[in-house]
């Protein structure tokens, strides 16, 4: 399977980062190593930082940085801890931070990791640290179901959220959920006809939002992009790869609060509320994968990549 990974949006994220070879870089979502490798090529007395929280991630990527000459830390870590991290290496600050969030190719691939709908004999899993005491099996068979509901809506945006909140609860006290197949049954289930002819898996936003309930995603994309810009050199970049609305606009967001976060009335001729600029933005716009990518990589249809420079 390594063969077929590929890296998303690889040259946008390689030029976004400014890569200077002597520089400090993290990456915070390891993955395959696609984006790692690329950044480790660049650097000549410069150190990578390359961060998951799945082992086997960190394993594969013994293998990867064999031989390559080049100072490799890899972390096994959430992104979210990203300054204790630093901290333990001790590392002040760095010249660029990329994250590319989500589920990985690897993990949505390996049937045994429960993250996909496709596969109904996988067991509900969906955790990105195997070592994480949260399943989705135990979120889909003791949660409540107005909390159920809450994150279908909230994660997911089902808007058959409800219908399907009160079937998983329904079906599940005739004998536990254990499987995805039978979860996509239920789901399946519980919406109209007319859900079910759209083009869309009718399983997808469910399965989305329960991985990001397992996993704290949107919770750990917060602190996270609360620490970064903090942790980063005058010029240093900050490139992110999100994959649905919730995680781009918590992007979009943080880098707006700290390049535009000034709370006076408008017209007031000196800022009196304290703020001090401390981000720029790079793009304007998310930059979104071409045409030739997006064949020769559905997954990263919905990628939206953001770069913002710390000044």
């Amino acid at each position: 399977m390594a063969d077929k990974h590929i890296p998303v949006l690889l040259r946008e994220c390689i030029e976004g980062l400014n890569i200077k070879p002597d520089g400090i870089y993290i990456d915070g979502t390891l993955g395959r190593g696609g984006h790692s490798i690329e950044i480790a090529k660049r650097l000549d007395t410069g150190m990578l930082i390359a961060i998951d929280r799945d082992s086997a991630a960190i394993d594969a990527a013994k293998q990867l940085f064999s031989g390559l000459g080049k100072a490799v830390k890899t972390v096994k870590g959430n992104f979210c801890d990203l300054s204790d991290i630093m901290d333990d290496l001790g590392v002040e600050k760095a010249d660029g931070m990329l994250f590319d969030l989500g589920v990985s190719s690897p993990q949505l691939d390996d049937s045994e990791r429960g993250f996909s709908y496709s596969c109904s004999a996988a067991p509900l899993d969906m955790r990105m640290d195997r070592e994480a005491p949260l399943t989705a099996e135990a979120l889909v068979n003791t949660w409540p179901e107005a909390e159920i509901k809450r994150i279908l809506w909230e994660y997911g945006e089902e808007r058959y959220s409800g219908r399907i909140a009160a079937a998983i609860v329904r079906e599940r006290a005739k004998a536990p959920v254990v499987t995805a197949g039978r979860l996509v049954d239920i789901i399946r289930a519980a919406m109209p006809a007319s859900a079910l002819r759209e083009k869309q898996h009718p399983a997808k936003r469910s399965f989305q939002a329960i991985r990001i309930a397992v996993n704290d995603e949107l919770g750990a994309l917060e602190r996270m992009l609360q620490a970064a810009p903090d942790r980063l050199n005058s010029g240093g970049r900050l490139a992110v790869i999100s994959f649905h609305s919730l995680e781009d606009r918590l992007v979009k967001n943080a880098i707006r609060a700290r390049e535009n976060g000034c709370t006076c009335p408008p017209g007031m001729p000196v800022c009196a509320c304290g703020f001090v600029q401390t981000m720029r933005t790079i793009t304007k716009k998310p930059i979104v994968p071409g045409k030739d990518e997006i064949e020769n990589n559905p997954r990263a249809r919905s990628a939206r990549l953001r770069v913002a420079e710390r000044i």
